[in-house]
């Protein structure tokens, strides 16, 4: 077995022991490598459950935690997601396995580029990426049947919700500061919201507004 090899199933094997078991999940995660995503002197880390930095101070969030969310998320494949935070494109590169159709939006233009670019290299055709701001979701193309937020809100944003299908469902960290977060699930009800509280987490706040970068 080569290195490259030995090293990709170490990454899967601590997948699994963090707790990311489900097979489709799994197989997407086989599917789209880390390494294609990070660049520069990080690139030789790509395959450890770490995050790290990424251009416009963002960072991508480390593997069990992309995998984690995305089961949590229990898309099909006749799902059309919604993702806030593209930032390197690796989340939404592993829900084009998994879904219909992906849109993803950052409030980057740089990241967007990349990740745009990135994807059609990839030929993951069933990713519309947008610069935006993520925080109002895409109301022309709602509803959603999931939405996955990688930012933490203080609270499930309004206009998310609002754009979420009956019965769909929203993966969203939430916590007033980088230090205190929790990863909620919100499913859609007709009558309303249910919450499900799933574990900590600590991501970078979700902001409002276009970002400065060029």
């Amino acid at each position: 077995m080569t290195a490259d090899a030995e090293r990709k199933m170490q990454f899967l094997y601590a997948l699994r022991s963090k707790g990311v078991t489900n097979s489709a999940v799994m197989t997407a995660m086989e599917r789209i490598d880390r390494g294609d995503f990070i660049r520069g002197v990080f690139a030789e880390r790509a395959y450890e459950d770490v995050p790290l930095p990424i251009s416009c101070g963002q960072t991508i969030s480390q593997p069990s935690v992309v995998g984690f969310m995305t089961q949590a998320l229990m898309v099909t494949p006749r799902d059309k997601v919604l993702e806030v935070g593209t930032g390197s494109g690796y989340q939404a590169a592993i829900l084009s396995q998994l879904a219909r159709r992906v849109y993803t939006v950052d409030r980057h233009r740089p990241l967007i580029k990349d990740a745009s670019a990135l994807f059609e290299t990839l030929d993951l055709g069933n990713i519309i990426a947008f610069t935006a701001d993520g925080s109002f979701g895409l109301p022309d193309h709602a509803p959603f049947d999931r939405i996955v937020v990688t930012a933490a809100a203080e609270d499930p944003p309004g206009p998310l919700l609002a754009q979420l299908k009956t019965g769909g469902i929203m993966v969203v960290p939430v916590g007033q500061s980088d230090a205190v977060q929790s990863l909620i699930r919100v499913t859609k009800t007709e009558t309303g919201f249910d919450y499900e509280e799933l574990r900590s987490v600590r991501f970078v706040p979700l902001v409002e507004g276009l970002g400065n970068y060029s």
